[in-house]
């Protein structure tokens, strides 16, 4: 995600993400809906308001499957449209659909005892841009066009329905174009390509896990590794180093009285940050659960 224009969109159920994993030949399928907005943003280091945009929103329209390849192996694929406004100024709205995601998740390691287990969980992403929208047109582009590859590492501790997981990620963010033959950074360009850093992140997360219910407090810290400060009432470029740090809570109900059916929802607040909007964003989402195996399972 591009988080000067969409927040840190950090957690959702059975997302790259977590530390969920659906058993073999079932498919997770379903669509969410997220909401986010912001008025005030750091220019570098520096808090403050603008006028001349107001209140920046967004929101997220999300379809997503999760498919057990087997119980340790899931394959995850994410599409979403995005659409983004400020309700000030004369910044034409910007919508389409953003990039595609393709995850690889696997249980590396599963220790289990008649009280606990500890699993590390490993993931590899590719995102690809679904359309040609534009880059450079934040803070109302919806995303940084930039192909990316994301490794992710988890530990996952759990006693009885008491759960920690950590974990870390690394994205690597191919260069990108913009419709202009120059542009300044911290020095003058003459070129339409820019060079994106790469980022980095780090999440904990801790709750309760049981059969029915999923809850969770989130907490994430995402790095750009190079970049550039904003300039002084300047607009923000594609390859700022954009900082946040986020608190997060999550939900997650799967339904008993129709089998398969899953309702998730959650919020989180960007609580500091650099050259990024402290955005605030709720989110909500429905799943069905299937078994493709043609067998009868519990």
């Amino acid at each position: 995600m591009l988080f000067f224009c969409l927040g840190s969109l950090s957690s959702r159920a059975q997302t790259e993400s977590d530390a969920l994993m659906i058993p073999q030949n079932y498919l997770c399928s379903g669509a969410f809906y997220a909401h986010t907005s912001w008025s005030s943003y750091w220019e570098g280091t520096f808090k403050r308001k603008n006028g001349n945009l107001g209140t920046v929103s967004s929101n997220d329209y999300t379809l997503m499957a999760n498919y057990g390849f087997s119980n340790r192996l899931n394959i995850m694929a994410s599409v979403p449209y995005i659409s983004s406004r400020a309700s000030a100024g004369t910044l034409a709205p910007h919508a389409g659909f953003q990039d595609l995601m393709v995850t690889i998740k696997y249980v590396a390691l599963k220790i289990k005892s008649p009280v606990s287990q500890f699993r590390l969980i490993t993931t590899a992403s590719g995102i690809l841009p679904l359309s040609n929208y534009e880059a450079d047109f934040l803070p109302l582009s919806i995303g940084s066009h930039s192909k990316r590859l994301m490794a992710r590492l988890m530990a996952d501790y759990q006693v009885r329905h008491f759960f920690f997981t950590g974990s870390g990620a690394y994205s690597y963010r191919g260069n990108i174009s913009i419709d202009r033959d120059y542009y300044y950074t911290t020095s003058m360009h003459y070129t339409h390509e820019v060079f994106m850093p790469d980022q980095f992140m780090l999440a904990v997360r801790t709750g309760l896990r049981t059969k029915d219910l999923i809850a969770e407090l989130v907490l994430q810290q995402t790095n750009t590794l190079g970049g550039f400060d904003m300039r002084k009432n300047d607009m923000p470029f594609p390859s700022n180093r954009m900082n946040d740090k986020t608190i997060g809570a999550n939900f997650k109900y799967t339904s008993s009285f129709i089998q398969g059916l899953e309702l998730s929802a959650g919020a989180d607040y960007v609580v500091k940050g650099r050259n990024v909007g402290q955005s605030s964003t709720f989110h909500a989402g429905l799943f069905y659960l299937a078994n493709l195996s043609g067998k009868s399972r519990q």
